[in-house]
């Protein structure tokens, strides 16, 4: 197996299948015996289905049915109408997995995912317990809350989330649309200091940010969370119940790495998880979970499963 320094045995994740759903015609991989249970992996922002490269032919020899999806911004997923807002709140990405699942006859599956990726794992599970058989959640507990974001961090945390507020500004849109690849590697080094990725595996990921809509959505998406842009009436019934930060109450494994700092051990969201729950923590491991650690991370879907038997 490979380790932590960025070595992968993996490059590719197979054909990329497309199927409309909902909004979106969504481009996804697929591995493992379509009889096994169903397993979605959730990536993040600036990130790819490639974060989960290696993690997938470990599930996928497991049994499991594993499904890998584009989330709406990247790679071959696509928006059905140009006239359709290019909204990325979050339960509107949340909504593309329900509606990805419905369209692929999944009755209920194990989601699992980082960064944008826990937060849509998280709130299926709040919203849509019925459809969700367990979670894993790379820094836990990420369901967002607009008033509470108006409030102001520490100073060293505030840093970390520097391009939160480039965003914010006309500026920062046009100079991520103009150096997306750049500012995308930038990110993955700020975010796993530790992990010597080459140019290979960015190249990968980074050939998904080609999206024509992928600026659009990842601006709107952080200024969302700011309060800084709109969101869609249709939605404002989930966001209200996701404001009151209700409990996840599905079967759940979080996962901290050395990108969490002082919440590492969990302890500031452990209460939301309400059913049968466990909590882990990596050591010498960036933000990018799955990639950096996928036997961890494979093996926490595998323990989450066994905790709904």
């Amino acid at each position: 197996m490979a380790d932590a320094s960025g070595s992968r045995p993996h490059t590719s994740l197979g054909p990329i299948k497309q199927i409309d759903a909902g909004v979106l015609n969504i481009g996804y991989a697929e591995a493992g015996p379509a009889g096994g249970t169903p397993v979605v992996l959730l990536h993040g922002w600036p990130y790819d289905i490639h974060s989960f490269v290696d993690v997938a032919p470990i599930l996928a020899a497991r049994g499991y049915h594993v499904i890998v999806p584009y989330l709406r911004g990247y790679g071959t997923t696509r928006f059905l109408s140009k006239d359709t807002f290019r909204n990325a709140q979050q339960s509107a990405v949340a909504l593309d997995i329900i509606k990805l699942m419905d369209a692929l006859k999944i009755d209920k599956a194990i989601l699992a995912g980082f960064d944008w990726g826990s937060r849509t794992a998280d709130i299926v599970a709040v919203l849509w317990p019925d459809r969700v058989k367990g979670i894993v959640a790379v820094s836990g507990y990420l369901v967002t809350n607009i008033e509470a974001n108006q409030k102001p961090l520490p100073p060293p945390a505030e840093l970390g989330w520097w391009y939160q507020y480039y965003f914010s500004t006309e500026r920062g849109r046009v100079g991520y649309e103009q150096y997306t690849h750049d500012f995308d590697k930038l990110i993955w080094k700020q975010a796993s200091p530790k992990w010597n990725f080459d140019d290979a595996t960015y190249d990968r990921t980074a050939a998904s940010f080609d999206n024509p809509d992928h600026v659009e959505i990842a601006v709107h998406n952080y200024r969302w969370r700011l309060g800084l842009a709109k969101g869609e009436l249709q939605y404002e019934e989930w966001e209200e119940k996701l404001f009151k930060r209700p409990p996840v109450t599905v079967p759940a494994i979080t996962i901290a790495s050395d990108f969490d700092g002082p919440n590492a051990d969990g302890k500031a969201y452990a209460s939301k998880y309400t059913g049968k729950y466990s909590h882990r923590v990596l050591k010498g491991i960036g933000h990018n979970v799955p990639q950096e650690a996928p036997e961890a991370f494979a093996k926490a879907v595998v323990d989450v499963d066994a905790y709904s038997r």
